[in-house]
């Protein structure tokens, strides 16, 4: 891909570039628990954005992504105002906040390609934001620590784009370390890491499903959870968000909400306790801990959040079989996508096998399936 995409650039442009990498993520635990204040802990995958860069001397910036093998140019003082709901709005969301922060851009030639499964719930959005933000950077003297890298990131994707995204991916995708997943606290951006075995594969299940009710209803989850924080916070002033609040707070005032309200914040809140022990698991090399505690995920999402559907339990339900996994749950935004499997790596081409050929007489559909490990954040490769 890195000798692709410099022959590309040069042939486009007839300049050599700098080029940077960002990537992918999953989540192995901590679901919808980042917009109630709470714990996440993704890796960052081995899928990447690549975006190749070199200055130009004319007032124009040209972006070509090889990806859909599209060049577009705009005058540097005439970026457009709004999304065109097309994969050009990443790059240009990246270049108008960068301004909006005051910091100039030069014009450039951009050169993007990337291999982050689309539609997979694995973020190819926030690998091409920051690794399109790393490359505008570095035509400038400006430097930004990581973390503001994935702030600004989250905001071209939430005000330029218009895809109201939490925080999780672009800090994945800008502070990932090799063999390593990322516990977030998602209110505070304080974050440490836990080792993931060298002998562990991740792999990523992918259902090939996403039922059509999922945006209403991710919705409306989210205003129950909001509901459920809104419910305790009258009981307990200093609840903001359910990541203030316990168990205990559930067991003294669940009865005075809805039952699905009832039923969102015991998910929130019982998750983000499962993600912290998860964390704590693999600092230990405690495995068999981290997969009890996906799998009590996974039924939490499946009968708490009520976000899974029949074809990830079906995958789950395989896995949680087999001797070669060690833990399995729906990754993402829930009814459809992904799961995620930590699997011996010795044993992950055979388990990858088996649940391709389960999957598909169970369900009659054939789910792509990737082997994946934990990989670095967003640097520069030349």
């Amino acid at each position: 891909m890195l000798k692709q995409i410099q022959e590309t650039h040069r042939a486009k442009f007839s300049d050599n570039p700098a080029v940077f990498s960002a990537p992918g993520r999953v989540n192995l635990i901590g679901e919808h628990t980042d917009y109630a204040g709470g714990f996440v802990m993704p890796a960052a995958i081995n899928f990447q954005t690549l975006a190749a860069i070199s200055p130009r001397a004319d007032g124009q910036i040209a972006i070509y992504s090889k990806n859909f093998d599209e060049l577009l140019t705009y005058p540097l003082d005439a970026i457009p105002a709004k999304a065109s709901h097309r994969w050009v709005d990443y790059p240009l969301g990246v270049l108008t906040v960068l301004r909006q922060q005051g910091i100039e851009i030069p014009a450039f030639n951009l050169t993007l390609d990337g291999n982050v499964p689309l539609g997979a719930g694995l973020s190819s959005s926030a690998s091409i934001e920051v690794a399109t933000m790393a490359a505008m950077l570095s035509l400038t003297a400006t430097k930004l620590p990581l973390p503001k890298i994935a702030l600004l990131s989250q905001s071209a994707e939430n005000n330029y784009v218009g895809a109201s995204c939490g925080i999780m991916d672009q800090f994945i995708s800008c502070c990932g370390e090799e063999d390593h997943a990322l516990l977030l606290d998602c209110r505070s951006l304080e974050y440490q890491m836990a080792p993931i075995p060298s002998d562990i594969s991740l792999v990523i299940a992918n259902t090939m499903v996403k039922h059509s009710h999922a945006g209403g209803e991710y919705n409306q989850r989210r205003a129950e959870v909001e509901e459920g924080a809104r419910i305790l916070a009258t009981h307990r002033p200093e609840i903001k968000l359910l990541r203030d609040a316990t168990m205990d707070d559930l067991e003294k005032w669940g009865s005075t909400m809805p039952e699905g309200v009832l039923k969102r914040s015991r998910h929130v809140i019982s998750e983000n306790l499962r993600t912290v022990a998860a964390a704590k698991a693999l600092e230990a090399g405690d495995l068999e801990t981290l997969g009890r505690l996906m799998y009590e995920a996974h039924a939490s999402y499946r009968d708490d959040f009520e976000a899974s559907c029949r074809e990830a339990d079906i995958m789950v339900e395989f896995a949680s079989k087999e001797p070669a996994c060690i833990g399995a749950r729906l990754t993402g935004g829930g009814f459809g996508g992904c799961t995620i499997n930590l699997v011996k790596a010795a044993e992950a081409k055979g388990f990858t096998e088996r649940l391709k050929e389960y999957y598909h007489t169970a369900t009659g559909i054939s789910a792509e399936i990737y082997l994946c490990r934990a990989s670095s954040g967003v640097h520069q490769v030349i």
